[in-house]
Order: structure tokens, then sequence, then C-alpha cells
């Protein structure tokens, strides 16, 4: 892939993710927070749900982080990532039998499925990872906090909108 391909891609995301020009203004704030040079060389979404209820989930340090990985290849909803258990575990500085191992358990996690790719000449390519299960099993989590959200912002509401004096009794000499 090109770095226009790439660069139309991460607008294409960021469009899909933001709805247009929004995007590109999240993009800047983004570039203000960690330099245009780290934007630049490219940037992965991974929806905090992920991050903070990891071990609710099921997950693991080992498996975000292969995860990260996964989904820095992700460009396009439609287009798989496929990158190969020798690259991600360099990344992770893990064997590739490791990675082989965490991939394999969540698969049986049904976190990941695993797509085989052939090649017409090439025999055997590496998995294409759809983490469609994943993104299911985090779904309710994030439900779960956008209504923690909702109930927080409501309970803020109506202390805003309440008249009159504050509802803390004073201490008393006792207390």
């Amino acid at each position: 892939m090109t770095n226009a391909q790439k660069n139309k891609a991460m607008e294409s995301a960021t469009d899909l993710q933001n709805g247009g020009v929004e995007g590109l203004q999240d993009l800047k704030v983004n570039e203000k927070k960690w330099g245009k040079e780290l934007i630049a060389a490219g940037w992965t979404l991974l929806p905090n749900v992920l991050v903070t209820r990891q071990k609710a989930i099921g997950l693991d340090p080992l498996d975000i982080n292969i995860i990260l990985h996964i989904l820095s290849y992700w460009w396009n909803p439609g287009d798989l990532p496929f990158p190969s258990k020798v690259t991600i575990a360099e990344a992770v500085g893990r064997t590739a039998r490791t990675v082989q191992r965490r991939i394999e358990a969540m698969e049986k996690a049904k976190f990941i499925k695993r797509l085989p790719r052939t090649g017409a000449n090439r025999g055997t390519q590496t998995n294409r990872y759809d983490l469609s299960g994943l993104i299911e099993v985090a779904k309710p989590y994030a439900i779960e906090h956008l209504q923690e959200r909702e109930d927080r912002e409501r309970g803020n509401a109506k202390t805003v909108a309440r008249k009159g004096k504050a509802r803390v009794r004073p201490p008393r000499e006792d207390d």
C-alpha cells in the first residue's frame, strides 16, 4: 500500500468514525497531543472499553498487545488485517510460538477468527484476522459504560438544576 493509499485510508477511517470534517479536526487535536510526526507515521483506533475492561472481557496484557498490533494493519472495514505471527512476535518481544498460542486461546474464546489466505502460485499465506467476535463480546461493556455516563450526567444535571441550600448536614461538635 502506498503512502497516498494509507493517507486516504486514514482519512476514510477518520471520516467514518467522526462524520466528515469533524474527523479532520480530531486529527489535528491528536497532532497537538502526539505531534505531527507520530500521527503521520500512523495511528491505531482502539475502543477505550477494551483497555478499561480488559480483565472483565477476559484479555490479558499480551492479548491486548497482540490485538493492538493486528489493529495497526486494519485500515478499512472490509479489508481484514493479516500480519504474520513472526511480525507480531518481533513487535511485542515474544516468540512466534507464544503469539500463536495466545491467538489460539483468543480464537477458542471467540474473540478472533483466523481466516486462511492462499495465493494462486504461492500456496499458504498469513491468516486474515476477523475481530467481530471481540467486538460483540465488548459491546455490552460499552453499553454499560454509556449508561453509567448518562446516569452520572443526569445526576449532575439534577444537582445543578436544584435550587436552595446544599443538602449536606453540617457537622456537629460530637461528630
